[in-house]
C-alpha cells in the first residue's frame, strides 16, 4: 500500500496513471500534478470510479523547486514519478531531495536552450541520493528504459560478454496526419533534428542527421527503413554492459514524415533559438508544437503496430551468439485499454512498473541508477504481466 505523486498530465501520464490505478494493491493512493490542473482533474473523473486507488490532484510548476516541495510535503508520497518535461528533471530530484522522497523518470535531462541529450547532469546527484539514503531511477520509458532492462537480462542470462546492441525502434502507426509527432513535438523534433551518433571503441563516433539508413524486416509490422539517431541510453549502456564494442540506435521514419520536416528546418520552423514576432519573443519550434495535433489526440485515428527491441552480438562459453529481444503493441489494442496510442503506452506502462519495483523493495537501492544496472528479472515478469509481453529470437537477422 504506497503513495504515488505523478508529475505530468500528457498522453504518458495519462497511461502511467491508468496502470497505477488497475495496480491497486500496489499504488493504494496516487496525486496527479501539473501546470494545468484541469488536465488532472479530467484525468481523476475518468478513472475513479473504475478503480479502488485514490486519486487527488493538485496544481504544480515543475520548474519551480519551492512549490514542488510544497506538494510533496502536503502528500507525503514514497515515490515521485516524474513523467513532466526533460528540461524540469533537474528541478524535481532538488525537490525530492529536499523531501527525502524516491524519484523516478523516463527520459534524460536535456537543458531547454540546447539540444543535447546527455546523463552527466543527473549523474552528479549520484553521492547526495546515495547520502541520502533515496532511490533516483533514471530512464524507466522504454527506450529508455525495457531497453536497458532488455540488456541486463541478456547479460545475466544469454551471454557472458555482449559485444554489440544494435537498438530497433519502430513505429508501423499510421495516423492519417501528413505531418504529426507521435509523442510531444518539442522533444520529438529536437531529437530526430540533432546529429547522429553511436558508440565505437569506447568513442562517440558523429554523423549528419539521418545520415545513416538501414532497411529491415520486422514481425507484425513489415519491412520499414530506418536511421541512425543519437539516444541517451547509448551512453549508460556501453557503460554497464561487459564487453561493449559498438552499440547503435535505429529509429523508423515514413517518406512523408521527412519531408515535411526537412521543408520545416528549410524554413527555420524547427529552430529554438527565439526571434522577434509583432513585438514578442518566440521560439519557433514552440510555436509548431502549437499548431501540430497534440499526440493525446492521435490514439482515436491510429492504427498499425510498433516493434521496438535489442538485437545482441556477443559470447557464450567462447561461441559466438546473436540474440533478439523485442516487444510488439497493438495502437488499437492501448486504445481500447487506456485510451492512448501505443508510443504513450510503451512509455508509459514501464514507468509504472519501474515505480513499482521501488515501491516493493525490489529496486529500492540508495543512489542514483540507470535500470540496467538493477535486476531484469522481476521487471520482465511485470512486462508479461501489465501489457508490455516481451518475444526473443535466438537466430536474429543482422543489421549490417
Amino acid at each position: 500500500m504506497s503513495r504515488a505523486l505523478i508529475i505530468g498530465a500528457g498522453g504518458v501520464a495519462g497511461v502511467v496513471i491508468a496502470k497505477c490505478c488497475q495496480n491497486s494493491e500496489v499504488f493504494s493512493e496516487i496525486m496527479i500534478a501539473s501546470r494545468t490542473k484541469e488536465k488532472c482533474d479530467a484525468i481523476r473523473d475518468k478513472l475513479q470510479p473504475t478503480t479502488k486507488t485514490v486519486i487527488s490532484t493538485a496544481r504544480v510548476d515543475a520548474d519551480n523547486v519551492e512549490e514542488l516541495c510544497g506538494v510533496i510535503r502536503e502528500y507525503k508520497p514514497q515515490i515521485v514519478i516524474n513523467v513532466a518535461l526533460p528540461y524540469q528533471d533537474l528541478h524535481i530530484m532538488d525537490a525530492c531531495l529536499e523531501c527525502g522522497v524516491d524519484y523516478l523518470d523516463t527520459a534524460n535531462y536535456e537543458p531547454e536552450d540546447t539540444a543535447k541529450f546527455e546523463y552527466s547532469w543527473q549523474w552528479a546527484y549520484r553521492e547526495r541520493f546515495e547520502k541520502a539514503g533515496l532511490t533516483a531511477i533514471l530512464g524507466c520509458g522504454f527506450d529508455p528504459g525495457v531497453t536497458g532492462v532488455f540488456s541486463a537480462y541478456a547479460m545475466k542470462h544469454e551471454f557472458d560478454e555482449i559485444n554489440y546492441i544494435d537498438i530497433l525502434d519502430c513505429n508501423g502507426g499510421d495516423h492519417g496526419y501528413p505531418f504529426a509527432t507521435n509523442f510531444n513535438p518539442e522533444i520529438n523534433i529536437r531529437e530526430v533534428s540533432a546529429k547522429g551518433s553511436y558508440i565505437e571503441d569506447g568513442k562517440w563516433v558523429e554523423t549528419e542527421p539521418m545520415e545513416i539508413k538501414r532497411v529491415y524486416n520486422f514481425k507484425g509490422v513489415g519491412e520499414k527503413d530506418m536511421y541512425l539517431l543519437h539516444h541517451e541510453e547509448l551512453e549508460s549502456l556501453a557503460l554497464n554492459i561487459k564487453g561493449i564494442k559498438r552499440i547503435r540506435f535505429f529509429m523508423t521514419f515514413g517518406q512523408s514524415y521527412l519531408t515535411h520536416l526537412k521543408c520545416l528546418e528549410n524554413v527555420g520552423m524547427t529552430s529554438i533559438k527565439p526571434i522577434m514576432f509583432e513585438g514578442k519573443e518566440i521560439v519557433p519550434l514552440q510555436f509548431l508544437k502549437a499548431v501540430l495535433p497534440d499526440p493525446a489526440s492521435l490514439g482515436p485515428r491510429t492504427v498499425g503496430k510498433t516493434n521496438i527491441g535489442c538485437i545482441f552480438q556477443g559470447k557464450k562459453d567462447g561461441k559466438d551468439k546473436s540474440y533478439y529481444l523485442y516487444n510488439i503493441c497493438d495502437h488499437q489494442e492501448c486504445y481500447k485499454e487506456v485510451g492512448s496510442q501505443a508510443i504513450s503506452y510503451t512509455t508509459g506502462v514501464p514507468a509504472m512498473i519501474g515505480a513499482m519495483m521501488v515501491l516493493t523493495g525490489k529496486w529500492k537501492k540508495a543512489g542514483v541508477h540507470n535500470v540496467e544496472e538493477l535486476d531484469p528479472d522481476p521487471f520482465m515478469e511485470a512486462l508479461n504481466k501489465w501489457g508490455l509481453p516481451w518475444e526473443e529470437d535466438h537466430n536474429p537477422v543482422l543489421v549490417d
